[in-house]
């Protein structure tokens, strides 16, 4: 019998289920950005040799950090589904369907429900997800993407956003006012939990060592780390407000 899952509950379920592989595990996803704990269970399996096939469906959003991660993993098996949108996980004896994406933004913001089956308890549940599973494989094809091509990609889409909106692109040697994270939600009229959320949505910001640390992308709108009474900070161009508002209706 199928057994609910909550947020937590998808998270707990989802670590479990790559410990508990022995023989196959199939990580379907969308979007795919790996935290560090979800990386160190799959490179524990990876040394035990099983198959492992991460499918995902959204190219860009493979981050620079995960393409040089993955390429560290040869027995990863990376395929690619350009219709993608189902969220399911899989091995020789548990499955889990779920809205959660293999996104830490997903995994660390985001409402999230599910339902785990055993194969033990429900073997003909099981056996219809393994089938639908095996239909997804073999619908996708096989990626190799490297971090160089991650980054010309990440390069493309800003000269193109340039090209479109000229008018937000960070100016050269910005000499004027520079706003906290804080100061910045007000200066916009939002919370600065929904700031920070917004933030890494267009991925001006990424969590690393549960910090968080500027993307290339951020840098080039000109946010720069400061250093403050408490510590360092990151501190935005009073310039990017009128972007930050027209990406969103608040």
């Amino acid at each position: 019998m199928a057994e609910f899952l909550d947020t937590q509950g998808v998270s707990y379920y989802l670590k479990k289920l790559i410990n508990n592989s022995n023989d196959k595990l199939y990580l379907i996803s969308p979007y795919l950005q790996l935290n560090n704990q979800l990386k160190l269970s799959l490179e524990d399996r990876h040394k035990f040799s099983i198959d492992i096939i991460i499918i995902y469906g959204k190219v860009s959003d493979i981050n620079p950090d995960d393409s040089a991660w993955l390429q560290s993993m040869p027995g990863i098996k990376l395929l690619f589904h350009k219709d993608l949108h189902a969220k399911c996980y899989f091995n020789e004896s548990e499955a889990i369907i779920t809205s959660m994406n293999l996104y830490m933004f997903s995994q660390q913001n985001n409402v999230e429900m599910g339902i785990y089956i055993s194969k033990d308890k429900d073997q003909e549940l099981y056996k219809q997800v393994a089938t639908e599973v095996d239909r997804i494989k073999r619908g996708s094809e096989h990626r190799t993407i490297s971090v160089q091509k991650v980054e010309t990609k990440k390069a493309e889409i800003l000269k193109n956003e340039a090209i479109v909106n000229p008018e937000i692109v960070t100016v050269s040697n910005y000499d004027g006012k520079y706003l906290s994270a804080t100061a910045l939600s007000k200066e916009i009229g939002i919370s600065s939990k929904d700031l920070v959320n917004k933030l890494e949505e267009l991925n001006w910001i990424e969590k690393k060592n549960d910090e968080w640390a500027l993307t290339n992308l951020g840098k080039s709108k000109g946010a720069q780390m400061k250093k403050g009474q408490y510590g360092d900070y990151i501190a935005y161009p009073e310039t990017v407000i009128k972007e930050i508002k027209s990406k969103n209706r608040y």
